[in-house]
C-alpha cells in the first residue's frame, strides 16, 4: 500500500483555520480522488478530531474536560494507516512540538512517506494577530508585554513561529524535499479556485483545485485596538485564564471576540514602528536558513520581510485606547449579551413547564 502523510504543523495565524475548513467541507470529493482528511465519526468534525489528536500527541489537555483528548492520536494514526494515497493531518499547535514528540509521530506513522508542511508569514502581520488570538483565548497581558516576551524567546508563540527551531525539529531525519515551506502572500488575490494561499497548499499536497469546489465560510477575523482592549479587560474581570471550564468562555470568545465585535470599525493592531528593525533582522535570519536548508519552498521567501508602514500610516498604541472608545465598545458588547440572554430560554421557566406537564399527565391517568 502506497501512502503519503502530510503533516501541516502550522504556524498559527497563517491561514490555518481557512485551510483546515476548506479541506473539511470538500472531504468527500477529495477522498474520491485519493486525498483523505481523517475524522473520528460523522458527529465529530475533522478539525475537532485532529485538534484532539494534536493535544494527545503533545500531552496537553486544554479546551475541554480532563481526559477529553486521551487516545485521540492513536485513533488518528489508525485511520491514517487504513488509507492509501494521500493523508493530510493539520493543526497549528503541532508547530512547537519537542524532539521526543516529533520522534513519536514519525515512529507511529512509519510505513508511510512522511512530509512536513509549514506555512509562514512575516512578523509585522503575524505578531499583532497572535496577540489578538491570545486575548480571544483568555490571556490578559498587554501588547507591550506580549512583544517583549516574544523578542526574548519566552512565549509559546515564539516556539511556534521560529522557523529554524520548528523545521529543525520536525525535519530531523527527513529528506529536505519532504519539508515544505509555504509563504503567506502579502496580499491575497481571489481566483476561481481560491486565494493564493489555498492554491499554494494545493500544489504542495498534490490537490487539483477542481477537487475543492466548496469554499470555506470560516475566517478568524481580526479585532481592532478598542475591541481587543475591551476583551482583555473582560478577561481580567472574569479571570478567564484561571478557569479551565467556564460557562461564559464560549460567549466571550465566539460571540464577542469572533462575532459581534469584529463588525466594528476601529484602528488595527499593528507592529510598533520601533520593532520593525528587529522583525527585519529576524526575517533575514529565517530566509538565510530556509535557502541554506534545501527545503521545498512554494511562494517567495521575500514575503517574510515585513512591509514598512507608509508615511500616512499613524500607529496607535493598543495599550492606550481612550476611555470613550472603550466605553462605546463595551456598550455594544453589553447590548449583544443582553440580546443573547433574552433569546435563550429561561431554565427555571422550562423546569416549571416540565413539572406542570408531568403533573397533568399523572392526573389524567
Amino acid at each position: 500500500m502506497s501512502r503519503k502523510v502530510y503533516l501541516h504543523i502550522g504556524a498559527p495565524k497563517t491561514g490555518t483555520t481557512y485551510v483546515q475548513d476548506r479541506l473539511a467541507v470538500n472531504a468527500r470529493t477529495l477522498a474520491a480522488n485519493g486525498v483523505h482528511f481523517p475524522s473520528g465519526s460523522p458527529l465529530v468534525s475533522p478539525g475537532l478530531f485532529q485538534f484532539r489528536a494534536a493535544l494527545d500527541l503533545l500531552g496537553q489537555d486544554w479546551g475541554g474536560p480532563p481526559g477529553h483528548a486521551e487516545g485521540s492520536w492513536e485513533a488518528l494514526v489508525r485511520r491514517a494507516k487504513r488509507r492509501s494515497g494521500t493523508v493530510v493531518v493539520s493543526h497549528e499547535i503541532l508547530a512547537p512540538a519537542t524532539p521526543a514528540q516529533v520522534a513519536r509521530a514519525m515512529r507511529d506513522l512509519s510505513g508511510s512517506e512522511i512530509h512536513v508542511v509549514y506555512t509562514v508569514r512575516d512578523l509585522a502581520r503575524q505578531l499583532p494577530a497572535a496577540w489578538q488570538e491570545s486575548i480571544k483565548q483568555g490571556r490578559r497581558w498587554s501588547y507591550r508585554r506580549f512583544l517583549d516576551r516574544f523578542e526574548k524567546g519566552r512565549s509559546w508563540f515564539y516556539r511556534a513561529f521560529d522557523v529554524p527551531r520548528v523545521l529543525g525539529t520536525w525535519g530531523a531525519g527527513l529528506p529536505p524535499e519532504h519539508v515544505h515551506v509555504v509563504t503567506v502572500p502579502q496580499t491575497q488575490v481571489k481566483t476561481q479556485h481560491g486565494d493564493q494561499l489555498w492554491l499554494r497548499m494545493c500544489e504542495v499536497l498534490g490537490i487539483d483545485p477542481e477537487w475543492t469546489p466548496l469554499d470555506s465560510d470560516r475566517s478568524n477575523r481580526s479585532l481592532g485596538i478598542a475591541e481587543t482592549q475591551v476583551i482583555r479587560q473582560l478577561n481580567r474581570r472574569m479571570d478567564r485564564a484561571a478557569r479551565r471550564e467556564s460557562s461564559y468562555d464560549a460567549l466571550i470568545r465566539d460571540m464577542l471576540a469572533q462575532g459581534e465585535l469584529v463588525k466594528r470599525e476601529s484602528a488595527a493592531v499593528r507592529l510598533p514602528p520601533e520593532r520593525y528593525a528587529w522583525a527585519e533582522e529576524r526575517a533575514e535570519r529565517w530566509i538565510e536558513w530556509i535557502e541554506g536548508s534545501g527545503v521545498h519552498v512554494v511562494g517567495d521567501v521575500g514575503e517574510l520581510r515585513p512591509v514598512l508602514p507608509g508615511p500616512d500610516d499613524v500607529w496607535r498604541d493598543p495599550d492606550q485606547v481612550r476611555a470613550k472608545r472603550q466605553l462605546a465598545t463595551a456598550l455594544d458588547a453589553l447590548a449583544a449579551m443582553t440580546r443573547e440572554a433574552a433569546r435563550r430560554p429561561d431554565p427555571e421557566r422550562q423546569l416549571t413547564h416540565r413539572v406542570r406537564t408531568h403533573a397533568q399527565r399523572l392526573r389524567e391517568r
